[in-house]
């Protein structure tokens, strides 16, 4: 390109060296070299206005510029705005191929995809939201979205930037159908909003749910039943059984627990909302200690901090077993002689926090995401010797999750762990002294 551009500036400054020099012999000749040098320099410059103003028509029309047939300057630059021309609409066919399968795509997608602008207003939707959210192809586009999805939980959701996904929302055009909603944002403050239709999701965990709940009650009568009768029998009457006697009686323990801490976990899932109370938590962490203390049996330093003055509002039976579980959890797995420390403190945005720190064995990084699994344990063994059941953390995750709380877990082999209860700022109460002063 370069070197054609070269070519072509060298030969139109010889053409117009030569009209000069043409100029000049006849200027010499009529012996008027001035006026012909001007008229030369006037029609060059005449021409190349010509040029100019022809270039410029071709650039504002809306045809494709055609080749140049010369060789000159201005040839050399049409042919070269042709070509680029040309580069620019192959790119722009591409690109319009490109979006227009990655439109077909979404619309084929069962997902509800909505596009958003920075107002929520609609900029596009594919065809499942119709089916999902009622939108109406194009009478709803440019419209804001919560005006036309009319659910107080949907609008808040919006309000806070969908930071979490929207586990489930009713279809606005069916109560029975069930959705997961999750706000993607993107360039320019832009988002897209992806609807997912989880109503056999939702009847299978429900499904589920029965299922367990109905075994575990099933199962209440025959270990109540087999742990009766083994608690009649006198280990001295039979002293060559007494082992397998007293094994049996853990495990029958261990069974019972387990189909307690099921029925638990079921009714908990069932439940949306639990009664809501003032919870004092001077008075909780000290029944919290005393429990530690009895399970101890003075074989660890058991510290309690209060560091904020704030009262808690929740449920107090479902949190003190939730928090119980923490301090039973650090006993248990914390060797003799080490420390346990039980803080309520101040949380940075204005929250609070309760947590459970130990000197125990930590627990590995590649565990802490599946903690509060159902039976996961990171070591089986040590599990059963400490009675565990593998369904503890499961129990306080559900039960800070109907408390809109969190669970935030750190650990380090060899150094310890800390279980805390994060507690958004609306659960917290001024003390009663302080409540009621005038």
């Amino acid at each position: 390109m370069m070197r054609r551009l070269g070519r072509a500036w060298r030969s139109s400054a010889w053409r117009l060296a030569a009209l000069l020099a043409a100029a000049l012999a006849v200027g010499l000749w009529l012996r008027a070299v001035p006026a012909c040098l001007l008229a030369a320099t006037a029609f060059a410059l005449g021409h190349g206005v010509l040029r100019l103003a022809r270039f410029a028509r071709l650039l504002a029309g809306r045809r494709r510029m055609p080749a140049a047939d010369g060789n000159g300057i201005w040839d050399e630059v049409q042919n070269a705005t042709r070509q680029r021309q040309r580069t620019a609409v192959a790119g722009k066919r591409r690109m319009v191929r490109l979006l227009r399968a990655f439109r077909d795509a979404a619309a084929a997608l069962p997902d509800a995809v909505v596009a958003l602008d920075r107002e929520l207003r609609i900029e596009w939707f594919n065809a499942a939201t119709a089916n999902l959210l009622g939108l109406k192809y194009p009478q709803d586009l440019g419209a804001h979205l919560p005006n036309l999805v009319r659910a107080p939980r949907f609008t808040e959701w919006l309000r806070r930037e969908g930071e979490e996904p929207l586990l489930d929302l009713p279809s606005p055009l069916d109560e029975e159908r069930r959705l997961n909603l999750l706000l993607i944002r993107y360039a320019d403050d832009r988002s897209l909003l992806v609807v997912r239709d989880v109503s056999q999701l939702m009847r299978l965990e429900q499904v589920r749910r029965d299922f367990v709940a109905n075994v575990s009650h099933e199962l209440r009568t025959p270990l109540t039943v087999v742990h009766g009768y083994l608690d009649m029998i006198e280990p001295e009457q039979v002293p060559e059984y007494e082992p397998i006697l007293h094994e049996l009686r853990n495990q029958s323990r261990r069974m019972t627990q387990i189909v307690e801490d099921l029925l638990t976990l079921s009714r908990l899932e069932a439940r949306n909302d639990l009664p809501q109370e003032r919870i004092s938590m001077r008075p909780l962490l000290e029944a919290l200690r005393r429990e530690a203390e009895a399970l101890s049996q003075g074989q660890h330093t058991l510290v309690v901090e209060l560091d904020d003055r704030h009262d808690l509002l929740g449920s107090t039976k479902e949190l003190h077993s939730a928090f119980s579980n923490l301090v039973t959890n650090a006993v248990r797995y914390t060797p003799a002689g080490g420390r346990i420390m039980l803080r309520w403190q101040h949380d940075a945005d204005g929250g609070a926090r309760l947590s459970v720190t130990d000197t125990g064995q930590g627990i590995p990084a590649q565990h802490l995401p599946r903690l509060t699994e159902r039976f996961y344990r990171v070591s089986t063994s040590r599990s059963r010797e400490t009675g565990g059941t593998g369904l503890g953390l499961s129990i306080v995750k559900h039960v800070l999750q109907l408390h809109q709380a969190r669970l935030e877990i750190r650990s380090e082999p060899g150094v310890g762990s800390t279980f805390a209860c994060v507690f958004g700022g609306e659960r917290l109460l001024e003390p009663l002294a302080l409540a009621e002063a005038p």
